[in-house]
Order: C-alpha cells, then structure tokens, then sequence
C-alpha cells in the first residue's frame, strides 16, 4: 500500500510550481527596489513630454489658420537666420555637457575639477537664459510681439516655459552645490548629479525640437498638418 502510495505521489507532483516558487523567491530576494528620484525624474519627464507635444499639435493646427505667419522660413521672417537661438543651443549644450562629465569627476582627488565643471554648468544655463531674453527683447523691438500674431505668442509660451523648466533645474542643481559643500557621501552626490545630468540632457533634446518648431517654414507646417489630418 505504501508502495502505491509512493507513487501516486510522484505521478500527481507537480515540479513546474515548486520550481516557479523557487525561481520567484530567488527574483525577490535580487529584487531592488529603484531609486525614488531616478522614478520621479521619469515621471516629470513623462509629463512635460506630453505637454509639449499637446502645445505642438495645438501649434501646428493654429498654423493652418490665415492670421498665422510663421516666424521664420522666409527671407523677411525675423527667424530665417536665428543665429541668436544657434548660440543659445550651444550654451545649453555645453552645460548638458559640463554635467555629463561632472559625474565622472566624483572621486576625492577630482573635487576641484568637479566643483569647476558644475559652476560651468549653472554659468553656461544662465547664458542660455539670457540669450532667448535678448532674442525676446529683438523681437518685440522688430514689432513682433506676443499679441500680435499667434506664431509670436506660441514662440514667448514655449520658449518661456521652457526657460521656467530649465530655472527649476538649476534650484536642483544649486542643492547638488549644498550637498558638494557639505562634503557628504560620495555615492549620494554622484546619484543627484547623474539625474541632473539626465535632465539637462532631456531639456537640450526638448529645446531642439522647440527650435525646429518655431523657425520652421509655412509649407513645412503645411506638409505636417495635413500628415496629422489637421
């Protein structure tokens, strides 16, 4: 009896769920939960990528109206040659870049070299900032300002909020200073300066995509309308 037992026993084992459970106790003990800040930065990100693109198709509808006129893409525009935005790209490229290489100076003999890199950092946002100021200011001097044509108030709205994205950066990035200052664990600042260089990153590639918005030619808005069925 036993022995009938034994095996009606191993016929009715199943081995595929104890090898499940096994395998999900192995996967919850390697589990590590993700970082709060790495999360949360991926969420913001998320959402002002939604809003953008929301700002855009309402742009590129407006667009098809005939009180619209494009700010650039033709000789008399006051955006056929934006040498003003080129230089503003490239100061927010260089502070992209100032971080990038910032996070790889967190050691105790390159403190100096980093606390360099993160003042070129905030030096080379603020240009950025003050350049699409003087580019504002140009602008409402040729006339073309904000109530005047709805291009010029969707180039102040995206380029402002945009700039308000960037000043709340470099609140982030004054704390990373605080931390630097306060000399504490390595680890922990290397972690806030890898996010704030993921989000300098994030907001060099957004402001692209601005640009290439806002100095675009009305037959581009025309092409990209109707491949949206605006």
């Amino acid at each position: 009896m036993n022995f009938f037992s034994s095996i009606f026993r191993e016929l009715t084992e199943k081995p595929w769920l104890a090898q499940s459970a096994e395998t999900l106790d192995q996967e919850l003990i390697e589990y590590q939960p993700g970082s709060p800040g790495k999360t949360g930065l991926k969420f913001f990100i998320a959402v002002v990528s939604v809003i953008f693109f929301l700002f855009s198709v309402t742009y590129l509808s407006r667009s098809q109206y005939a009180d619209f006129q494009a700010l650039g893409g033709e000789p008399w525009s006051p955006l056929y040659q934006p040498l003003w935005l080129w230089a503003n790209t490239g100061w927010l490229l260089l502070a992209s870049l100032s971080l990038h290489f910032a996070v790889g100076q967190v050691s105790e003999d390159k403190l100096n070299r980093l606390l360099g890199l993160l003042t070129l950092s905030v030096i080379f946002s603020l240009l950025f900032i003050f350049g699409q100021w003087v580019v504002w200011q140009q602008l409402s001097q040729q006339g073309f300002v904000i109530n005047s044509n709805p291009a010029n108030s969707y180039f102040y709205m995206l380029t402002a909020i945009h700039g308000l994205h960037l000043l709340g950066g470099l609140f982030a990035l004054v704390r990373v200073l605080i931390i630097f200052s306060r000399k504490v664990k390595l680890d922990i600042l290397q972690r806030s300066l890898v996010l704030c260089a993921w989000y300098w990153h994030y907001l060099w590639l957004l402001w692209l995509f601005i640009f290439a918005l806002l100095t675009a030619s009305p037959s581009t808005y025309n092409t990209i309308a109707a491949w949206c069925g605006l």
